[in-house]
């Protein structure tokens, strides 16, 4: 397994960081966080966070007639609405879930674009089978905000769900000289998810089966967001050093 260009191989420079109680904020904090790396002011980053219950929306949504409604739905059901700069389609996350935001310096950031969704991904995956998911790269039929190496899970006998279930969306931002690979994993408690996410598609009349809205709990009871960042960080380590000091 051949990992994306790294500057060096130098390490990436953990950060487990708190919400901000503005989910815009802690969004663009990634943007943010992206320039100060290109820039010099901090180190090549991965960054990690429980976020605040947010319903992401992608730029092609905020043009569909029934985006308003899909805002107010998404109020309704607890969920703050916001517009990100990378990504498809909407999707939802909360204090379940995980957000990583990987950012490296790389020369020719944009050459490649598509090698890192492609290792990441498979990454990813890795993490989730050594916590004892079933999980695997590609799009499941369905799915909300589709992506070819979206990850997701396969419930094994006894799961309590037998549904495929999307685990992970992933999405990327270049800039001259960096790039930030933002992924939100869903590990805990799904059903808050499933609802909004049925209720915000309907409203934009976008065809997706909430029976894919699952999360790692969902196939391996007893799975927490704790846990499961030790078995990423584990994967990660395999292939880059990443150094704790200083967060």
């Amino acid at each position: 397994m051949s990992l994306w260009n790294s500057a060096a191989n130098t390490a990436l420079h953990l950060v487990h960081d708190e919400p901000t109680g503005d989910p815009e904020v802690d969004l663009m904090t990634g943007i943010q966080l992206l320039s100060e790396v290109r820039d010099g002011v901090k180190p090549q980053t991965l960054r990690l966070y429980r976020p605040d219950p947010t319903l992401a929306f992608g730029q092609r949504d905020v043009r569909l007639p029934g985006y308003d409604a899909a805002v107010q739905s998404a109020t309704e059901h607890g969920f703050a609405p916001v517009v990100r700069k990378a990504g498809g389609r909407a999707a939802a996350y909360h204090r379940g879930c995980l957000i990583v935001d990987h950012v490296e310096l790389a020369q020719e950031a944009m050459m490649g674009h598509q090698q890192r969704f492609k290792v990441l991904g498979q990454l990813y995956a890795d993490a989730l089978q050594s916590a004892g998911v079933d999980a695997r790269v590609g799009e499941i039929d369905g799915e909300y905000c589709p992506g070819e190496y979206s990850v997701h899970g396969v419930p094994a006998t006894g799961s309590p769900t037998q549904n495929k279930v999307k685990l992970v969306g992933t999405a990327q931002r270049v800039v001259g000289g960096a790039w930030l690979f933002s992924s939100v994993f869903v590990i805990e408690n799904s059903a808050p998810i499933r609802a909004v996410l049925d209720d915000v598609y309907k409203a934009m009349e976008i065809d997706m089966n909430p029976a894919t809205a699952g999360a790692a709990d969902d196939l391996v009871t007893g799975l927490s967001v704790e846990k499961f960042c030790e078995h990423l960080v584990a994967e990660y380590r395999k292939y880059i050093p990443v150094n704790e000091s200083g967060t």
